[in-house]
């Protein structure tokens, strides 16, 4: 059976990854994998978790099952933070909610719905987006198309270019958005852009799928959410993914939720019926040690404003490496701006150079990204940032 199979190609952020391991040189410099690391290039474990962890464990009596549908005080709590506890949504019972192992779990739970309810569905992403989202949506066997949003002329989100393209669209198609710290181009919507983009879904009839996968470390908690509250209080169905890797530093783990916004609460019960069939059948029931982490923090004051403040001192930790970045190429290419690096959140943004460039780099000066050009800004530390600028301007000087 299996000698007919072909070996495919490695992951691209995968192998990007065994190729950073597997380079000698002391000066390699790793932008590629989506983590935070801190000034000493690790990810650590965020005492807020280290805390809780030890508290819930020495409480802990059983590991049986605890349901398909996940740790129901960890889906309550995460309906809090991304909603708010103010929410119409919440207060008129139209949210249901479902945990899931990692954010692309939840991606994937949600594409099953919506094949569920309406098979013929074409889910619209943005160019470009998440490597993955497209994989995980065409597993499910929906139909993907694209629309536009990013300006690689001026660095920013192409949003005349956005909104033309989806008011174009027919009523019940999906459109997939991100929350904040766009993956990966950094390029965010501003408040004024989600409202203005607002009547153009209730006009249209289309259904927002809203990946959040990086809240807090953009502009703050309740500011990433900006959009994801807008739509789930004034649009009848919304579709919310909700990640713990990034703010909670909850990588492997795999800790994330689904969250459905219906039109009724009857409505909403059924699509949580549904969730929990489709989770059924893919991995059965979710990891509970991270919810179990997460559900510890965010219902305990102490530990909550602790956790806050450590997602503050990382966020803050990005926009500085982008400015002392910004400054170092400023000073290797004066008359070039690089502004624009500092106009963007998270953890990514494009250096917008060509995939001879990207070779250059890696070849002759053992600095790893993405094909795409792909950044993450915190694989940037005091140590190798004046490397990394005065490496890109002699790449874009010799390779032009």
């Amino acid at each position: 059976m299996f000698e007919s199979l072909e070996r495919l190609q490695a992951d691209a952020i995968l192998g990007l990854m065994a190729d950073y391991r597997a380079d000698g040189d002391p000066q390699k410099v790793d932008l590629g994998v989506g983590v935070y690391r801190d000034e000493h290039g690790q990810t650590p474990v965020l005492a807020a978790v280290r805390r809780a962890e030890t508290q819930m464990l020495a409480r802990q009596t059983s590991k049986t099952y605890v349901s398909s549908t996940g740790n129901a005080q960890f889906n309550d709590a995460m309906e809090l933070l991304s909603l708010g506890a103010s929410h119409k949504g919440l207060g008129g019972g139209r949210v249901r909610t479902i945990q899931t192992p990692g954010g692309s779990a939840a991606l994937r739970l949600g594409a099953e719905l919506i094949k569920a309810a309406a098979p013929r569905t074409v889910v619209h992403v943005s160019t470009p987006t998440w490597a993955n989202h497209m994989p995980v949506f065409n597993g499910s066997g929906l139909k993907l198309a694209s629309y536009p949003y990013y300006d690689s002329a001026a660095c920013g989100v192409d949003f005349a270019g956005m909104v033309s393209c989806l008011g174009k669209l027919s009523a019940g198609s999906v459109v997939l958005l991100q929350a904040c710290c766009h993956n990966p181009t950094g390029a965010d919507l501003t408040d004024s852009q989600w409202l203005e983009l607002l009547p153009v879904f209730e006009r249209g009839g289309l259904v927002p799928f809203i990946d959040m996968a990086y809240q807090g470390l953009g502009r703050g908690i309740d500011e990433d959410a900006f959009g994801v509250r807008l739509f789930a209080a004034e649009l009848p169905e919304v579709l919310i993914a909700v990640s713990c890797s990034k703010n909670f530093g909850l990588y492997r783990e795999r800790t994330a939720a689904l969250h459905v916004v219906c039109g009724s609460p009857a409505a909403a019960d059924a699509a949580l019926s549904q969730l929990a069939r489709s989770a059924r059948t893919i991995y059965s029931m979710p990891p509970d040690h991270g919810a179990a982490i997460v559900q510890e923090i965010l219902g305990n004051e102490a530990l909550r404003t602790a956790w806050l403040d450590e997602v503050v001192a990382m966020r803050t930790r990005m926009s500085a490496l982008r400015s002392q970045f910004v400054s170092h190429l400023s000073t290797a290419q004066p008359g070039r701006d690089f502004g624009w690096i500092t106009r963007q959140y998270g953890m990514f943004s494009l250096l917008g150079i060509n995939p001879a460039q990207v070779r250059a780099m890696r070849v002759a000066h053992h600095i790893y990204m993405m094909d795409d050009s792909r950044i993450n800004i915190v694989g940037l530390r005091a140590g190798n940032v004046g490397y990394v600028a005065r490496s890109l301007t002699q790449v874009l000087r010799e390779c032009a």
